[in-house]
């Protein structure tokens, strides 16, 4: 049975120097989601633009379906400047104010996340009060809620990041961002698996997944470490690809793969999107076997 999912935050046009795509974390884990097969909802607010209405062109051609998202006449749909280093490296600079700022409440989508088998959220989309307040109703309602950092600076504070950590049922961060959580707490902890394992006891928090680059992930579930080391590949751009692994992750569990396929069959996902160009590129099992297998 196909899992229902709920992807809760920003909607935007990623803007590189040379070409403008759909972007914003939660858009990019639905659309890897949808494409692994699951059913996907997103819930989002853009502008009464043009960007906005090719936005809902694009996911309309996808046949994903538009439902969640809101339209505001006063906030433009959002946007995001994308800098690319010289290992391909992506920052971002965000636009502000914009429609997802102001996602507001609403009574069918509390019914759709109550009744779906994962909700995932992000720490972006609550640097507005309108969209946190939303936020905190929604995650109420969630069986089974994800949590992805995805810390942007300067829009967080670790007051708040913590507060979310503790209702998630999942967690997903870099190894920077565990060392920028660990700094906050101000708690000497030695080595990451140990780190882990104190953040999973202190938020009450049963699964933990820290990314780590080009150097794979390390996953903790039911009181048990996962590794996997990574895979080398020819980076086309970073944009997107710890979405795409965390959609893999999320899909996988919940069609109960076990914990270590699982992952790496994630980590192959999210090696192979920095491979190609954007957070959407197209990504089929038989890359994915291969590149598993000339890494084995």
């Amino acid at each position: 049975m196909k899992p229902n999912i709920v992807c809760f935050g920003e909607t935007l046009w990623d803007i590189f120097p040379a070409k403008k795509v759909v972007g914003g974390a939660p858009l990019n884990v639905a659309l890897r989601l949808h494409s692994l097969g699951a059913n996907v909802h997103i819930i989002s607010s853009i502008g009464e633009d043009s960007e906005g209405t090719n936005l809902i062109r694009f996911l309309d051609e996808k046949k994903v379906s538009t439902n969640g998202i809101q339209r505001h006449v006063n906030h433009p749909t959002g946007n995001v400047l994308v800098h690319l280093d010289k290992n391909n490296t992506a920052t971002y600079t965000i636009s502000e104010p914009v429609a997802w700022d102001h996602i507001y409440h609403r009574q069918s989508d509390t019914l759709r996340i109550s009744e779906s088998d994962a909700f995932i959220f992000g720490s972006l989309a609550c640097r507005n009060s309108t969209t946190r307040a939303t936020l905190l109703k929604y995650i109420e309602e969630a069986t089974f809620s994800v949590f992805d950092a995805n810390l942007r600076a300067p829009f967080y504070q670790m007051e708040s990041i913590m507060k979310f950590m503790h209702q998630a049922d999942l967690i997903k961060l870099n190894d920077e961002e565990l060392d920028e959580i660990f700094h906050f707490l101000n708690v000497s902890v030695k080595g990451m698996k140990a780190q882990i394992r104190y953040l999973s006891s202190l938020t009450k928090t049963d699964h933990i997944c820290v990314t780590l680059g080009s150097a794979g992930a390390l996953l903790f579930t039911d009181s048990m470490f996962y590794r996997n080391k990574g895979y080398k590949v020819k980076v086309e751009d970073t944009v997107g690809a710890g979405d795409s692994f965390l959609a893999s992750l999320i899909y996988k569990t919940l069609t109960k793969v076990e914990p270590q396929s699982a992952l790496d069959f994630s980590c192959a996902m999210g090696s192979i999107v920095a491979s190609k160009a954007g957070a959407t590129a197209m990504v089929d099992n038989a890359e994915i076997e291969l590149l598993q297998l000339l890494d084995s």
